[in-house]
């Protein structure tokens, strides 16, 4: 069977997922494999031993230990780790990847978290997850639009937004790394559903990815129609924004 065949057996695994489990880029659970097995025909004994094997499946990065970081966002991390190349765009806040520790304080902050021990595991979290990001080898190509709000919201106060503009702005000094400012100035734009991401791959057989993102899940688009309108979108943005060291 092709990974066409399978994705449309209606088992709810997309034919890119299909593709990441075969080369091994991301864990199997045992109830894919119990599905798969049962949609090639293998017997019990054979299925039983493949869902024990998928237990040992994990890559066990620094991500999959952690019992702080939502089970759904551990794909896009994952995702992100082995992406040659990431554009996005924010509206109302600077990327995760972005921010300043002080930022991301007082952006936890305002959710008003219950467990103010969790907010602090996950600002460490997210400064590792930088680490990370920016020391790979080759280094990943980001590329960023901001929305003029994410810009003039003074989040944390004077000095920690300060603190974050600055830090934009050392950023997109490096080779790897452009971020653009939408000026309000613009008006109506092309971006203005919300803010997404496309993360893309060398592999030819990786298929990008589109990350969607809400406050309790995320959502992943890999059909590639879905994938050429929001590059589609992003190139009508990207016209219009201005680099960040040129933003006043």
């Amino acid at each position: 069977m092709s990974r066409r065949d399978v994705a449309e057996a209606r088992l709810g695994i997309s034919e890119p997922t299909l593709h990441r489990i075969e080369t091994g880029k991301v864990p199997v659970t045992g109830a894919n494999v119990r599905a798969l097995c049962w949609l090639y025909g293998a017997d019990q004994s054979i299925t039983d031993a493949l869902a024990e094997l998928a237990l040992g499946t994990s890559q066990q990065e620094w991500w999959d230990a952690s019992p702080v970081i939502p089970e759904w966002f551990k794909l896009y991390v994952g995702l992100e780790a082995s992406a040659s190349r990431m554009f996005g765009y924010d509206g109302e806040i600077i990327p995760g990847e972005l921010q300043t520790p002080e930022y991301a304080r007082a952006v936890f902050g305002a959710e008003q978290p219950v467990d103010a021990e969790a907010a602090e595991r996950h600002i460490k979290l997210r400064m590792q997850r930088q680490q990370t990001l920016f020391a790979r080898t080759p280094p990943i190509r980001i590329v960023t639009v901001l929305g003029e709000g994410a810009l003039t919201r003074s989040v944390g106060g004077e000095q920690v937004f300060k603190g974050q503009i600055d830090h934009l702005r050392r950023l997109s000094g490096e080779d790897t790394v452009d971020i653009r400012v939408l000026p309000f100035s613009v008006g109506a734009h092309a971006a203005m559903a919300g803010a997404f991401r496309i993360l893309e791959f060398d592999d030819p057989e990786d298929p990008d990815v589109v990350y969607l993102e809400s406050h309790v899940g995320a959502l992943y688009l890999e059909e590639q129609a879905e994938v050429d309108e929001y590059r589609r979108i992003f190139d009508l943005i990207s016209k219009d924004a201005v680099p960040v060291a040129e933003f006043r």
